[in-house]
């Protein structure tokens, strides 16, 4: 399972899921939580440029995703790990420690970023 909010999606969010699904082996499957709407402005304070509805169904198209979720609290992690039966959970290493408290539940993985691309720095660059 990973989560993120998939805004603006880019190169670096499709390496992620691949290498999030590569993680389950050949018989696993990957989980993609996308954050709602209205828990990024609510508790992110962040206004996304695609509707919820839409990134978690650009997402949803990819090979690597088997299953896609939304997010509507911080505390609903723990809950997902078990109704799901998730076996590792993934987030990029920006994240790293954040979420150890999943540990007694599952493998917790923290994968590297890919360098140069974020969609907080597409923003930027499109509001000059």
């Amino acid at each position: 399972i990973t989560y993120g909010t998939f805004d603006l999606f880019h190169i670096g969010h499709l390496r992620l899921l691949q290498r999030a699904r590569a993680l389950g082996g050949e018989n696993g499957s990957l989980t993609v939580v996308v954050s709602s709407d209205r828990f990024n402005w609510v508790e992110k304070h962040k206004k996304c440029a695609i509707p919820d509805v839409q990134r978690a169904e650009i997402v949803g198209a990819l090979k690597c995703v088997d299953k896609v979720l939304f997010e509507d609290s911080w505390e609903q992690k723990r809950q997902d790990v078990i109704d799901n039966k998730i076996d590792i959970f993934v987030m990029g290493d920006d994240w790293k420690g954040k979420f150890d408290f999943l540990k007694d539940l599952c493998d917790v993985v923290y994968l590297p970023r890919t360098p140069d691309i974020s969609s907080t720095e597409l923003k930027t660059k499109l509001h000059g």
